[in-house]
């Protein structure tokens, strides 16, 4: 994430603060005062990336490094109508970084064109990579899913599926009913990794993320392990899932927008349910803008650069579209 500063992009006063602890997705900060959009001052930003998201927005940068633990670069990407990359687990020198929850913290980018995207791999990635691999093959997941989805996100949702199937994929439809637990698994443990890394220093925290943090400071041993077996089951079905079907493409949020000054209680839970399934998998995704919020587009882990290439398609295709319709 960026640091934060107070700048002025698009014509409008802004401020880039994450929000505390970079423990939050929606870009609100009651201490310093919440991210907005610099052209679009009613609306947040998004998180926990907000200071990255919103530089890329004014222009002061081409890309911005961001983190991704439960969404912090999907969200604001498609919140904020730019593209995203979340590298897989692991990958990153995290030398001079804080994390969060070390079980789910990516590194990731946030940037303007998809043709970029093979661009952005190097900086996290390993010694050795896999080399470029030609995906055939992606599911999309059922519309049964999108109940709380805005109506015109579901439709760029049949949109982008077009896409990559003219791109040559072969798209198929699959209703995993066992992500419903994802944010079973996700916040607890994310929680008690926050805590211990917070330890001491709880009261000087907001007390909305204070009591998330005590929450986990009391989550037992035994209910730990648990918890920690639930997510090796679940990380193995989705490397399943992901062997069987190669890609796998949903919305990254359920909403296009968040109104700054509103009562976002429920967001955080709404949202996760959208950005957890490949958080637990640690696996890489992109996020794709469309012309109402964005979808996310994920591959195994380590096929980074692979999943790059396709997005970078995706990109060149739409880039050629828009040419075209210019002239």
């Amino acid at each position: 994430m960026a640091c934060r500063s107070d700048s002025c992009g698009g014509g409008y006063p802004h401020r880039q603060n994450p929000p505390p602890s970079a423990y939050g997705i929606t870009g609100e900060n009651p201490e310093f005062g919440d991210c907005v959009q610099p052209a679009r001052p009613a609306a947040l930003t998004g998180g926990s990336s907000s200071g990255a998201v919103a530089s890329v927005l004014e222009g002061s940068v081409v890309a911005a490094i961001g983190t991704d633990t439960g969404g912090s670069v999907r969200v604001p990407a498609v919140l904020c109508g730019l593209a995203g990359y979340r590298a897989s687990h692991g990958r990153g020198d995290w030398r001079g970084a804080a994390h969060l929850a070390e079980s789910f913290d990516t590194m990731g980018w946030l940037f303007r064109d998809l043709e970029d995207a093979p661009l952005l791999s190097a900086p996290f990635a390993p010694a050795r990579t896999a080399p470029v691999s030609r995906f055939t093959r992606f599911a999309v997941i059922a519309e049964s899913f999108f109940h709380d989805c805005e109506p015109e996100i579901v439709a760029n949702l049949r949109a982008t599926v077009r896409e990559l199937e003219e791109l040559g994929l072969e798209s198929s439809t699959i209703d995993p009913e066992w992500w419903a637990e994802s944010r079973e698994i996700f916040a607890p443990i994310q929680a008690w990794e926050a805590a211990r890394i917070h330890a001491g220093h709880f009261e000087r925290i907001q007390p909305e993320i204070r009591e998330r943090l005590e929450w986990g400071a009391h989550i037992a041993p035994q209910e730990l392990a648990v918890l920690r077996q639930r997510h090796d089951i679940f990380r193995a079905r989705m490397d399943e899932l992901l062997a069987a079907h190669e890609l796998v493409l949903l919305p990254a949020a359920p909403v296009a927008r968040l109104a700054a000054g509103a009562d976002h209680s429920q967001t955080r839970m709404r949202l996760l349910r959208y950005t957890t399934p490949f958080s637990l998998a640690g696996v890489p995704a992109v996020a794709i803008p469309c012309a109402h919020g964005g979808m996310q587009l994920a591959a195994a882990r380590e096929r980074d650069e692979s999943l790059l290439e396709i997005a970078a398609q995706l990109g060149a295709e739409r880039n050629a579209a828009a040419s075209v319709s210019r002239t």
